[in-house]
């Protein structure tokens, strides 16, 4: 039985701030189902709730070198769903109210990938590949191959690292590399570790795995680019030949308008009268005029340049003159915050500002809204899209990454397609595409196809765990 550990940062539902959680929390339970005895390692964080820490089994301790120092690593085990999930205990480094932004980053989780590695023989598992995850874990593979090669226990290990997203890469001083990650300085060249001067952690994982992927075909490509490679395109297209492009999945069980316990009325592709009640109670709970008559287009968003919040920003006042209403669900920047509330006082009955995180009512704008807007400038890729094709909520996107994998735009001949696309990084462009699928709307024959035709695309986890156990399978054949 092929035996993978997955180290991340984040695992839902013990820990989730980004959509790796979801990742790290899914796939395992997929591949699980298929015959891998796969397992996943992550910190025993001060957030993870009471009820799961109360079901933990202690399994052991040691003690991990940190530079010069040697710290307490205690090993927590949970079993959910099959998969075992691991928790690296040191309160030191993870009872703190916030996973990320500290001044110790570099060493909190320069500390987790020694840790990952020790833990092993403390569990007495021995995996065949050890799938890492963003910057966090990028050095596991490193400090395997540099600081533990001569140890016969990880020998024949391989090491797989995913791209979630490259912005963010984990860059630090260089004085990180000896005095906290205890690798020799004859290490720190641009063909290795160096990274213009700095230690980069992302850079190591992408150096030292032996293979790579990311979490989309077409962001494998990009990354490859200027545009798009934060600086690293260059090691990537020297990997080029190494790195897999592996579209992420959807949890079909929490998102399912058959059952989703959030929303007003549930409905599928036969039954699809119902969204129109969904849409009729979305519009009454955000404060908006219930009129079936008008599209409702919805935003929901981190409210960041990345989402292509500041195209919208452009075209918002031709947006609120549109024969539509428009939600907005999300929390970002100060500056967007203030403009969508400036918008929904000034147009009350076209605008619904809702500046807040909600997982209730983003189920239930998902079920409500006629088309989801996701103008991203990058989306590695991409959650809401899916969400939305499930749900029927037919997508309008920018052209980038997961969206291009997912989104095929409506063709104006036949009429094929799931949604509606761009793809220039132009306000013009987004707002033209915006009224070309308000046009459609109003043809309810041809709506309807698009959306019932969006409810019949398949994006759950099985497809993808399939190709990663394909990929598995060309590392230790």
């Amino acid at each position: 039985m092929l035996k993978v550990l997955f180290a991340a940062s984040e695992a839902a539902p013990f820990i989730k701030t980004y959509e790796i959680a979801d990742v790290v929390g899914l796939l395992p339970q997929e591949l699980s189902k298929i015959g891998i005895d796969v397992r996943v390692i992550i910190p025993k964080y001060k957030g993870i709730s009471k009820s799961f820490k109360a079901s933990m089994k202690y399994k052991g301790y040691t003690f991990v070198k940190v530079g010069w120092r040697s710290q307490y690593c205690g090993i927590f085990e949970y079993i959910k769903d099959g998969v075992r999930f691991y928790f690296i205990d040191n309160e030191y480094y993870f009872d703190r109210d916030t996973l990320y932004g500290h001044i110790d980053d570099a060493e909190r989780f320069g500390f987790f990938c020694e840790a990952v590695l020790a833990s092993l023989k403390v569990i007495d598992f021995k995996p065949d590949i050890i799938h890492c995850n963003d910057w966090q874990t990028g050095y596991i593979s490193a400090l395997m191959k540099i600081n533990n090669s001569g140890d016969e226990f990880y020998n024949n290990i391989k090491t797989v690292y995913t791209i979630h997203n490259l912005q963010y890469q984990g860059i630090f001083p260089k004085s990180v590399l000896g005095d906290i990650l205890g690798i020799d300085h004859s290490n720190f060249t641009s063909d290795k570790l160096e990274y213009y001067g700095n230690v980069n952690y992302m850079k190591a994982g992408i150096v030292y795995s032996d293979l790579l992927t990311t979490v989309s075909p077409t962001y494998s490509d990009e990354i490859k680019t200027a545009n798009y490679g934060e600086g690293l395109d260059g090691i990537l297209k020297a990997r080029k030949n190494q790195l897999y492009g592996i579209l992420s999945g959807l949890d079909y069980i929490e998102y399912n308008p058959e059952s989703d316990k959030h929303i007003y009325a549930h409905y599928n592709g036969n039954k699809f009268k119902k969204k129109a009640y969904n849409k009729r109670c979305l519009q009454k709970e955000v404060g908006l005029p219930q009129r079936g008559d008008l599209p409702v287009m919805a935003f929901v968003s981190r409210l960041a340049p990345q989402k292509g919040i500041d195209l919208i920003e452009c075209v918002i006042e031709e947006i609120a003159s549109m024969d539509l209403q428009f939600i907005i669900l999300g929390k970002g920047e100060q500056k967007f915050e203030n403009l969508f509330r400036h918008m929904a006082r000034k147009y009350p009955d076209k605008i619904s500002a809702n500046i807040t995180f909600s997982s209730k009512l983003s189920h239930r704008i998902y079920a409500g809204s006629d088309m989801l807007l996701m103008p991203s400038k990058i989306e590695p890729c991409g959650v809401g899209q899916m969400i939305s094709l499930r749900y029927g909520t037919v997508p309008i996107v920018r052209e980038t990454g997961g969206l291009k994998d997912t989104v095929k735009s409506c063709n104006e001949f036949t009429y094929e397609g799931n949604g509606f696309s761009f793809s220039n990084y132009n306000a013009e462009d987004m707002l033209y595409t915006m009224k070309r699928a308000a046009r459609y709307f109003y043809d309810k024959k041809i709506w309807n196809m698009l959306a019932r035709t969006s409810m019949e695309m398949d994006f759950s986890w099985g497809k993808s765990a399939k190709k990663y156990i394909d990929l598995y399978n060309i590392m230790v054949l």
